[in-house]
């Protein structure tokens, strides 16, 4: 795979030990131009689902609690990544972040935060969000909303309360439905769904979902099924692809694509959808190929694992400690901050996933961590 953006002209540093030629530049910069200032920082790899796609059902080996970030630590590490590195939005992820004790706690103190301008002046907040599967989110949605949670994405992956036990080996249905309710009513905005269609388990679904979403008003992304699964029963072969989702939704909505150059960073292809059944009922519809037809190029995109771990790939094999800078009294924010710009600076290209080299089963290596540990 070749992903050519460009390298734009910036005064290089005399010496950056930790990251040779890297250019005079504040932000999270890498080789190939491309500038981070979205964080994605997981809360927590605990979860209380099983999807079938994500974990086994008897659950995982959760990470003790002393190897977890304190809220001061995340709280210090968002400090540096708003004021000194760029970074200009932030989702909370898990796990299920909904499970960290003092979410809104946390949420408060990163809407109290503010970018820098050129000479050091406060500038504008930075935009927080929230993935989670929604499971307490009708007691907790007035509380975030007031500590500064702007939109949520929620997964659901089907309408059908027996399909949703088999999917995630819990019968937690009606409680997903109120937390989206709940969601709604406290202002947050947009609310998104994620799906993910699994052969024959929900694949045959993923119209009526996208009708349901259409008539409640939520925005319906469907994701491609990676391959970040703690049992490695991902295969290539197995999934259901972006042109598959496609398809099968087609059979009962007119599909047409929305403005390509609307997308910006964004990891959604957009689609205007409209019922064939019912020409009063349109809507858009998105699909996120992260395998099949990935979007590298534009990501802007570093990830914080809730053990203090620091990616600037969802699939990467590689991380950065964090976690010992912080817990080291020696280190600055400084340190911090040029430890994190090194990262940045060795990001690849490309996550590789959408090529098979010869003699590959699946055309790639997986992670050390699955999703859960990583954070979405």
């Amino acid at each position: 795979m070749s992903v050519d953006l460009g390298l734009p002209t910036f005064r290089l540093r005399a010496d950056s030990p930790s990251a040779p030629g890297r250019p005079d530049h504040p932000g999270l910069i890498d080789r190939f131009g491309r500038i981070a200032t979205d964080l994605r920082v997981s809360l927590t790899d605990r979860c209380n689902l099983r999807c079938t796609y994500c974990m086994p059902a008897e659950g995982l080996d959760w990470t003790p609690k002393a190897e977890l970030l304190t809220d001061e630590e995340l709280l210090r590490l968002l400090r540096i990544g708003v004021e000194r590195l760029g970074i200009r939005e932030v989702r909370f992820t898990g796990g299920e972040p909904l499970l960290r004790r003092g979410l809104e706690t946390v949420i408060a103190g990163t809407a109290a935060l503010r970018t820098r301008g050129p000479a050091g002046e406060a500038g504008a907040p930075v935009e927080i969000s929230l993935t989670t599967n929604a499971i307490g989110l009708d007691r907790r949605a007035s509380a975030l909303a007031a500590a500064g949670l702007r939109r949520i994405n929620v997964s659901l992956d089907t309408l059908d309360e027996e399909t949703f036990r088999g999917m995630t080996h819990r019968d937690r249905l009606p409680d997903v439905l109120a937390g989206l309710q709940a969601a709604r009513a406290a202002g947050l905005d947009p609310v998104k769904i994620n799906a993910v269609l699994m052969p024959g388990q929900n694949d045959h679904q993923a119209a009526d979902l996208l009708e349901w979403a259409i008539r409640e008003g939520y925005q319906l992304r469907f994701i491609e099924q990676m391959p970040l699964d703690a049992q490695h029963a991902w295969t290539r072969d197995g999934m259901i692809t972006a042109a598959d989702i496609l398809r099968r939704l087609e059979r009962r909505f007119h599909l047409t694509p929305a403005d390509p150059s609307q997308r910006g960073s964004a990891p959604a292809e957009l689609w205007h959808a409209q019922s064939r059944a019912d020409s009063r009922l349109r809507g858009t519809v998105g699909v996120i190929a992260s395998v099949t037809r990935n979007f590298c190029a534009a990501c802007d995109r570093t990830r914080l694992t809730a053990d203090g771990q620091l990616r600037n790939c969802l699939f990467g094999t590689q991380e950065s400690d964090l976690r010992a800078l912080l817990r080291d009294p020696g280190r600055s924010d400084e340190d911090i901050a040029a430890a994190w710009r090194a990262n940045a600076w060795a990001k690849k290209a490309g996550h590789g996933q959408d090529t098979r080299p010869a003699g590959a089963d699946d055309g790639f290596i997986r992670p050390s961590r699955p999703m859960s540990a990583i954070g979405g």
